[in-house]
């Protein structure tokens, strides 16, 4: 079983800044394995994010483009997620999700760790207070 835990979630204000972090384990090779970001607020859908698969290729959603950074290591078997200029509207649970990259849906109308597809980590809770 493939396993993913995220880190670096907290309480921070307007403006400010954090790095997420999942690191992942089991049998997979992270170096096949694409990592997908999403987050989820109260009563909100599934969002993707950011992507980034394993060769490197990223993306990003309209709403945090030019804000929010992916990045990898491989030798750490850890994806990032560094977060500047962090707004209200950016308060949600954020997971990070393994697979191919064709298998990340843009939306999931449901909690994320329950969609049918990718491994899922737990979530990490960020809030930003104006």
């Amino acid at each position: 079983e493939v396993l993913l835990a995220e880190s670096g979630g907290g309480s921070v204000q307007a403006g400010g800044s954090l790095r997420l972090s999942c690191s992942v384990s089991g049998p997979t090779t992270f170096d096949d394995s694409d990592i997908g970001w999403y987050r989820q607020a109260p009563g909100n859908e599934c969002e993707l994010i950011s992507s980034i698969t394993s060769d490197g290729t990223t993306a990003y959603a309209d709403s945090v483009k030019g804000r929010f950074t992916v990045s990898h290591d491989s030798a750490k078997r850890t994806a990032y997620l560094e977060m500047n200029n962090l707004k209200p509207g950016d308060t949600a649970v954020y997971y990070c999700a393994a697979d191919d990259l064709e298998a990340f849906a843009p939306r999931y109308d449901g909690r994320c760790p329950e969609a049918p597809f990718a491994y899922w980590g737990q979530g990490t809770q960020v809030t930003v207070s104006s």
